[in-house]
């Protein structure tokens, strides 16, 4: 159904600083779309399905920047390690497993159901590099109906044998899914996946810029999560001044394919966590127009800080919410909202410099 009405107590917010509230109001989809918020329902919608749901309070559906579909399956264990020993012990052992379409097919059918009766309604997600089971995913999340952005990840080094690809096989499985999948979907979109910097070499990272160009795609992965992990980059790339411009060198950063190109020729940047960025870094995610996902949770079960968010918005970089499943516990963004106030504060009274929360 593309045409209907909800009655109801509407609540939402268009900027940070903005709250709209209409009690017992009308929100009308037309077409498949948002047509508005009215007190008074306007007389050309009247003959459309109404749903009075009475006092009950009518949200926009939330995102979720960030989640790793194969490891749902382990979610919340594992807390007694930091992150690269947490891929290793527990990320790359399970997602390895995707490799078999019957393991994929049962552990992606409970995570996109689990998905459709949370409230998200729209994300971005991570796969595995096994390019049949990406394809098995992206068909479970476009039967959901939500609207999901589904990325086949990319590794090639620094990751066991069973899930490293070769460099050439990397970029070929990546071209070979998204002729796959060309003009299959309503709701679901591929989006570049490198893991991240330690993960994937520079030929990788070459090739990944230059399917960008040709395809305009949007781009996520990880920044900065980890202090042993951000060391790790400057060791990889010694001619990147941060993190964040080892990415930038391959076009990867940001709403340009290349550095200093037009904004907007490629599709928007999401780099997950942010938590030790350099100043140097920030002012590069501002200039790219680069989104942060916030998982507040993450970055606390494996101990890897509290990300500077308050300094974020105050700078004008757009930040969301990420549950970072499997080091986030659930896929519950109303927890994620209360756990980026809880290490807010935190930050408050234990970082050096921090702002209020």
């Amino acid at each position: 159904m593309k045409n209907f009405v909800l009655r109801g107590n509407l609540c939402t917010s268009r900027t940070k600083d903005s709250l709209s509230w209409i009690p017992h109001g009308y929100v009308v989809c037309e077409d498949g779309r948002s047509a508005g918020m009215f007190a008074e329902l306007p007389e050309r919608f009247r003959q459309w399905p109404l749903f009075d749901w009475g006092d009950c309070l009518i949200l926009p559906g939330l995102v979720d920047l960030h989640i790793h579909a194969p490891q749902y399956a382990f979610r919340g264990t594992g807390m007694d390690l930091e992150l690269l020993e947490w891929l290793n012990e527990r990320a790359f052992p399970e997602e390895a497993r995707y490799q078999d379409l019957d393991y994929a097919g049962k552990a992606y059918g409970i995570f996109a159901e689990n998905m459709k009766f949370s409230a998200t309604a729209r994300a971005c997600i991570f796969a595995t590099r096994h390019r049949e089971a990406t394809e098995l995913l992206m068909d479970l999340m476009e039967a959901t109906g939500l609207r999901t952005m589904v990325g086949k990840v990319n590794m090639d080094r620094n990751c066991p044998e069973n899930l490293r690809e070769g460099t050439e096989e990397s970029l070929e499985e990546t071209r070979r899914w998204l002729s796959d999948i060309e003009g299959k979907y309503d709701h679901t979109e591929p989006v570049l996946t490198p893991r991240f910097i330690p993960a994937c070499s520079d030929a990788v990272m070459r090739g990944l810029g230059d399917i960008r160009r040709e395809t305009g795609l949007a781009v996520q992965s990880h920044l900065s999560e980890n202090q042993d992990e951000a060391a790790w980059v400057r060791e990889l790339c010694p001619w990147a001044g941060c993190y964040g411009e080892a990415y930038d060198g391959f076009g990867m950063f940001g709403g340009s394919c290349a550095p200093g190109g037009p904004a907007g020729k490629g599709g928007p940047t999401v780099m997950a966590h942010c938590v030790w960025p350099s100043g140097e870094e920030r002012r590069l995610i501002k200039e790219r127009g680069v989104f942060v996902a916030h998982c507040p949770q993450s970055n606390t079960n494996l101990c890897s800080g509290i990300a500077p968010v308050r300094e974020y918005l105050e700078e004008g970089i757009s930040v969301g919410l990420g549950t970072d499943v499997a080091a986030g516990c659930g896929e519950s963004i109303f927890r994620a909202m209360a756990d980026a106030i809880q290490v807010s504060k935190l930050r408050w009274k234990l970082a050096e410099g921090a702002g209020r929360p």
